[in-house]
């Protein structure tokens, strides 16, 4: 892209600047530090030329938005046309007390919703089980059953609104309770638009809420697929997550080439089951971490989008264009927030939301300034929208498309980032692929090396973490806390009973045992959750029956 001749002229005149007027200014001001590095522990230059990006070539390292290789964004005008979502992450107690938060949001600008469940729900538990005990409601929303669904889902207009939900092991029933439940309000599947978490492989690598063993594990994914492609068009059956193996602590590097493995993963499992892979893939979306360095995060954005692009075209032979599209959600670094001086966490948000709107999100979740604390105030849960609001219509970041495209610094980490992430693919390639490497602990082993180098950095004072380890002051909390409804364990509860009671108990035993069969085949299972579900038969009935069949997954011990 750019004339050698003029490069060499360039470096010429970079050297004379660096023995005149740099060395003169250091000489009376010396840098502030002697290492400056991104969140990642990367190194970062004092200066971004031509020079660092001398062998990009527009049309194919960056194109225009809206074309391949989508480096600057999956659309023309993107936010000039259509803002993202607004998709606030929302859950706590009762399905009564977050239907109530839901509509709050909604009347607030919200334009998306996005549920949250509890560790039990997510670990495919019913609320009274014993396994569950003291974990109601306190990391999201409990859902037992369609009953609980139906209520969740009480008013909320399910033609209109797209709802995200973050479900990974359990994803294929809960998943069949949406539908169901949209169903009995007489919207049909097909009208059904949102996204199903839905990425097991991610636990198997950073959260941990896993049940099964991979394989069956990639079945019921697999499965999942398969049936939205034919019966649910509209919504994206797998999330594939990035941000809960940047919570775990790793590079932003390692974010981005762990995601996109594990994507293109979903992929061949996919092809192998017999689909074509432009029926599936432009369903599939990602869900990405936005960390506090700023430019960093941006980088990763745009290297995800042409690594996708390209694997997708080249190495899987995609023809849709939109199976070459790597769509996104973005939420705030939740591992960034701090319980010291909690204000602090809304300039960080800020920060961090704006990083996913210069990168090109198709929608976001702003953290809240007290989640540190506890699950999020309706006071605090409106400034993190208001955050989003701002930057959407006062910032002018949105007025024109990849604004940042072309800054040689950006472009530059760009390409380091795309260069880490391949070098990534070839290691994990080496393994064997994604599912030995998880089991050899690559991954995990991966991860835990940047996040105890990260915090070495910060006991040791390389980085600095305001009202941590710098301005840290000595005053007592004066923010005011999230309550939940004392009963509302009760009250669950209670639901419970009566549903086992009032429900046709013959026929939910006739659906499991349906199911048990298609597990025990090879017939894909979706069909037969829905039976179940319909039914009334519980959460943790349904994971029971598929635990006797699949067996429980038990990490191997790393040495």
């Amino acid at each position: 892209m750019y004339d050698k001749k003029k490069l060499d002229e360039l470096q010429n005149s970079l050297e004379t600047w660096e023995e005149t007027s740099l060395k003169k200014a250091l000489s009376s001001l010396p840098e502030r530090t002697d290492e400056f590095i991104t969140t990642s522990s990367e190194p970062i230059n004092r200066l971004y030329t031509p020079l660092d990006v001398a062998d990009m070539d527009y049309t194919s390292d960056l194109g225009l938005p809206g074309e391949y290789p989508f480096t600057r964004g999956v659309h023309p005008t993107l936010h000039r046309s259509k803002l993202w979502t607004m998709r606030m992450f929302a859950g706590f107690g009762t399905a009564e007390e977050t239907n109530a938060r839901f509509k709050y949001l909604l009347d607030q600008g919200q334009t998306g919703l996005s549920i949250a469940f509890d560790l039990a729900t997510l670990m495919g538990y019913d609320t009274d089980q014993p396994e569950a005990l003291g974990e109601f409601g306190k990391c999201g929303v409990a859902v037992s059953s369609l009953r609980d669904m139906e209520i969740l889902l009480d008013d909320i207009p399910l033609d209109k609104v797209s709802t995200s939900m973050t479900i990974n092991s359990p994803a294929a029933i809960i998943w069949a309770m949406y539908i169901a439940a949209a169903e009995n309000k007489g919207v049909p599947a097909d009208q059904l638009r949102g996204t199903l978490q839905n990425d097991i492989l991610k636990e198997f690598i950073a959260q941990k809420e896993y049940i099964f063993p991979p394989e069956p594990s990639m079945r019921l994914v697999v499965d999942t697929m398969e049936f939205g492609a034919k019966n649910v068009p509209q919504w994206n059956t797998i999330s594939i997550s990035g941000y809960h193996i940047r919570e775990a602590g790793s590079t932003a590097a390692q974010e981005l080439a762990f995601t996109l493995d594990d994507g293109l993963e979903y992929v061949r499992w996919g092809i192998a089951r017999g689909m074509d892979v432009d029926d599936f893939a432009p369903r599939l979306s990602f869900f990405f971490n936005a960390h506090n360095d700023f430019f960093e995060e941006i980088a990763k954005y745009r290297a995800a989008r042409r690594i996708w692009a390209r694997e997708m075209r080249e190495t899987f032979k995609a023809k849709n264009p939109r199976s070459w599209l790597l769509r996104f959600h973005t939420q705030t670094a939740g591992v960034s927030l701090t319980a010291q001086q909690p204000e602090n966490n809304v300039v960080r948000v800020a920060i961090q939301a704006l990083a996913a709107v210069l990168g090109g999100t198709q929608s976001l979740h702003t953290n809240s300034l007290d989640e540190a604390l506890a699950l999020p105030s309706e006071h605090a849960v409106t400034i993190a929208l208001r955050t989003q609001q701002i930057i959407a219509e006062e910032s002018g970041v949105t007025n024109t498309v990849d604004p940042l495209g072309g800054s040689f610094f950006v472009e530059a980490m760009t390409n380091r980032i795309e260069q880490q992430a391949y070098d990534y693919f070839r290691r994990v390639e080496e393994l064997g692929g994604v599912i030995p490497a998880i089991e050899k602990g690559f991954f995990q082993s991966e991860i835990s090396d940047a996040a105890y180098r990260y915090q070495r950095e910060i006991d040791e004072g390389i980085r600095k973490i305001v009202g941590v380890n710098a301005y840290a002051e000595k005053k007592p909390l004066t923010i005011s806390i999230l309550e939940m409804d004392p009963q509302g364990y009760n009250r669950q509860v209670k639901r419970l009973e009566e549903l086992r009671r009032t429900r046709d108990n013959g026929r939910v035993g006739q659906t499991l045992d349906r199911l048990r069969i298609a597990m025990e085949g090879t017939e894909n299972t979706m069909p037969y959750i829905m039976e179940a579900v319909h039914s009334y038969a519980t959460l943790g009935e349904i994971i029971q029956v598929m635990k006797e069949v699949f067996g429980v997954y038990e990490e191997p011990t790393m040495i």
